[in-house]
């Protein structure tokens, strides 16, 4: 516990042992594109049907609030991530700032994270691979549902880690591809249910109200969407991961986080306005395909078909980006001891397989048993607080070294960052209560294991380096 405030200091790649390096082979618009593909999936092909429940056609309210917000921690994060262009975002920044506790509790907040949202993205995949196969619901269903096991969540987990065992590079370029695809079905879905729009079904426009209100388990209003939906807009978080295999961190980290988060705000409010202006709300809320059953209660049945093919081919791509990120967020702690170090092992090919057979299997474990609503609200809590340590980092370095090179600098700064804070806090505080409860005991946990295991193995793995540069 004596080390808690201890702060990490960032070495170059030349520097660490040729076992724990990370191989630079992105350019920036593969970051672009693994924002894109993180951000554009799961949250507006299912969550706006689970948003639409919350608030009704208010819905585009909330994404219009939570979009804002997330621009806010954007903006810090490309600041911070171009003055230390090291992987492992907002956990390496928290260490580097504040010290060792703080960067852990991040770290465990970020495990959170990334897990949850691999394996609800998974189970969104599902929702549409399902009725295209006719798979049965007992395999296609956790217990939740009335089924035994998510086999095609659990699958498609799988098939991702095959592709980023293969290579970053290899991953990188097949995402890209299949970005191109996840968007022209957006445009195909705006571009069919457009001419259906009718103002008649934009009233009552805030049914249930603004801020959270309701009964725990059954929070409705805004707010309680907006920090539902939140989980649609982060994804450009999983760029900054890629720091040290970017060929040139300190212009394509800003140009890939900025340039994904201004793209896919666009495209939300256009696909959410166009949805619920097409369709009474009611009619596909809480969907586990919302925008395919839009199509189809339209009468555009073969729109629907494309849109859900499209999904299936596609969704992939934010699974692949989460992914990514959860598995540079493991890899990085245990480089630095705070997990165990033979994790940290990369291959012949420059790929950390051991760390990706492991977050392969903790996630399948969750997309395979847990409901979908249950996942994007615990994700979006542990997401809330690295988004939180950003902002304040940026703005802890603005005071403390504000002479320091800025690669990319935040515009009206204490403004932005203390807009995101505050922004936030509110969509936390709108969180389900017992998610709130749920992530309160999994903190707990994490210092728990802080205390008793990774402080004295991170104090261990310090005095072994020292003494190998010694050496």
């Amino acid at each position: 516990m004596k080390n808690w405030n201890i702060k990490k200091e960032v070495v170059s790649r030349e520097e660490m042992p040729e076992h724990h390096r990370l191989t630079p082979t992105l350019f920036w618009p593969h970051l672009v594109a693994l924002g894109v593909g993180a951000i554009v999936g799961t949250g507006i092909l299912t969550l706006i049907g689970v948003g639409a429940g919350k608030a009704g056609p208010a819905v585009i309210l909330s994404f219009a609030i939570a979009g804002v917000i997330c621009a806010c921690a954007a903006l810090a994060y490309a600041e911070v991530a171009t003055m230390i262009p090291a992987s492992g975002s907002a956990y390496t920044y928290s260490y580097v700032v504040f010290g060792e506790l703080i960067a852990w509790i991040i770290g465990w907040s970020l495990i959170l994270e990334y897990s949850l949202v691999v394996s609800a993205v998974a189970v969104g995949w599902s929702g549409y691979l399902a009725p295209l196969l006719n798979i049965p619901v007992e395999l296609a269903n956790g217990p939740h549902a009335g089924g035994v096991v998510n086999l095609p969540a659990i699958f498609i987990i799988a098939v991702v880690a095959a592709l980023l065992i293969a290579g970053t590079r290899e991953s990188a370029n097949l995402n890209a591809a299949l970005v191109l695809v996840k968007l022209a079905a957006l445009a195909i879905f705006v571009a069919v249910a457009l001419p259906f729009f009718n103002a008649d079904n934009l009233e009552p426009f805030m049914p249930y109200g603004f801020p959270r209100s309701g009964p725990s388990g059954s929070e409705v209003g805004v707010m309680a969407a907006a920090a539902i939906i939140f989980f649609a807009f982060y994804g450009f978080d999983a760029i900054a991961t890629a720091a040290e295999e970017a060929k040139n961190p300190g212009r394509d980290l800003a140009i890939g986080i900025v340039g994904s988060m201004l793209l896919c705000v666009l495209i939300y409010m256009a696909v959410a306005a166009t949805a619920v202006g097409a369709l009474a709300y009611s009619r596909f809320a809480n969907s586990p395909e919302p925008l395919a059953l839009i199509l189809r209660e339209i009468g555009q049945p073969w729109a629907a078909r494309i849109l859900a093919i499209s999904a299936v081919a596609a969704l992939p791509t934010v699974i692949l980006a989460f992914f990514y990120g959860q598995s540079r967020i493991f890899f990085t702690m245990a480089r630095d001891g705070l997990l165990p170090q033979s994790l940290a092992r990369v291959s012949s090919r420059g790929s950390p397989v051991r760390i990706t057979l492991f977050t392969a299997a903790v996630v399948a474990v969750i997309a395979g048993i847990f409901p979908l609503d249950e996942i994007a609200a615990l994700a979006n809590a542990g997401t809330l607080a690295a988004f939180i340590a950003v902002c304040a980092a940026m703005l802890v370095l603005r005071r403390r070294e504000p002479n320091r090179e800025r690669r990319f600098r935040t515009p009206l700064p204490w403004l932005v960052g203390l807009g995101g804070i505050a922004g936030c806090l509110y969509l936390f505080w709108s969180l389900p209560v017992q998610t709130q409860t749920y992530f309160l005991i999994w903190n707990l946990l994490g210092v728990a294991v802080y205390l008793l295991y990774a402080s004295g193995q991170a104090a261990r793995t310090r005095d072994e380096t020292a003494s190998a540069r010694s050496v």
